[in-house]
């Protein structure tokens, strides 16, 4: 048996929960490979879930409509006109694009939102700049999730594609960081994976002085460092944190400018980019788990690689 058939054979039955974002969204070549690796797992016998971002189209069609773009913190400033746009884009476009190239190869994907069913419910948050609340709007932040449609999708043999928009219980309509809602989804669906796609090859240990990349590090360590990240790293990091102190086994941030970095990074014993493990993987490893990987120490380190382009 390959290592990758082991560890799909390992993870037969459990969700994983990928979500697509960056400007991989919007490169024609890295959507249908994606698409392809998604369906993959499907083949496999894990249970894929995508959440999708959609950052650069919402800017895009904010642009021409000679509205504001502006970002706190790594989050959208969303006035009430911007919450109209993100949920045209997110649901009318951007989503119906990933289901049809999922659907390429068999009808596998079902398009819905984090209002549908009421399976994500939001309440509106702030940005924090300088350790101070800055107002930005409806963004909202999970606070809980109804997994009941999901699972329904899955045990039908389905491929669920879920755009970032929740209900608040004030009845408003909430923008949600796409890294924030999959962190949240996978806790929820107790998944075996979290997958966060973005521009990087991972965290870096020292940027912008170094191109090491951080291979490996304890959520305890990346706590630490939380304080210290860029503005767009942060809500990716802060989702693997909550997502593996939540109970998700592995959460990996990868670049989506390489192409099946999904099947690499889910299916791989040593997964390229970033993986942040339970504080406990050590004695889990030395145990003989083979659902943990091998942690030398809080994190290990590598420089990244020269991206080039998609093929």
């Amino acid at each position: 048996m390959t290592e990758r058939a082991a560890v799909a054979a390992d993870l037969r039955g459990s969700a994983v929960v990928v979500k697509f974002g960056g400007n991989a969204m919007v490169d024609a070549s890295l959507q249908r490979t994606f698409a392809r690796d998604v369906v993959e797992l499907w083949r496999a016998g894990l249970r894929p879930v995508v959440v999708h971002g959609g950052g650069p189209q919402i800017s895009a069609m904010l642009d021409r409509l000679g509205l504001e773009t502006r970002f706190e913190a790594g989050l959208r400033v969303t006035t009430p006109e911007t919450m109209e746009v993100v949920r045209m884009v997110l649901s009318g476009r951007v989503q119906r694009e990933l289901v049809g190239h999922i659907n390429a190869h068999g009808p596998f994907a079902v398009g819905m939102t984090g209002e549908d069913a009421h399976t994500m419910t939001a309440v509106r948050r702030p940005a924090w700049v300088d350790s101070r609340p800055v107002d930005i709007g409806l963004v909202g932040d999970i606070v809980e999730v109804n997994p009941g449609m999901v699972r329904t999708l899955l045990e039908q043999g389905h491929i669920p594609v879920v755009s970032p928009v929740a209900r608040g219980e004030d009845g408003q309509v909430y923008n949600v960081n796409a890294d924030l809602a999959a962190s949240a989804l996978a806790v929820a669906l107790d998944a075996a994976r979290l997958v966060i796609l973005t521009d990087v090859a991972g965290l870096y240990a020292n940027w912008p002085h170094s191109t090491e990349v951080i291979e490996q590090l304890t959520a305890d360590a990346l706590d630490g460092l939380l304080p210290k990240l860029s503005s767009g790293m942060l809500p990716k990091m802060e989702g693997c944190l909550r997502a593996v102190r939540g109970g998700v086994r592995r959460a990996h941030v990868l670049d989506g400018r390489v192409p099946h970095a999904v099947l690499r990074g889910v299916l791989d014993e040593i997964s390229p980019g970033t993986t942040v493990v339970p504080d406990d993987s050590r004695a889990d490893s030395r145990a003989g788990n083979p659902d943990k990987v091998r942690a030398p120490g809080p994190s290990t380190v590598r420089r990244a690689p020269t991206v080039t382009g998609s093929s």
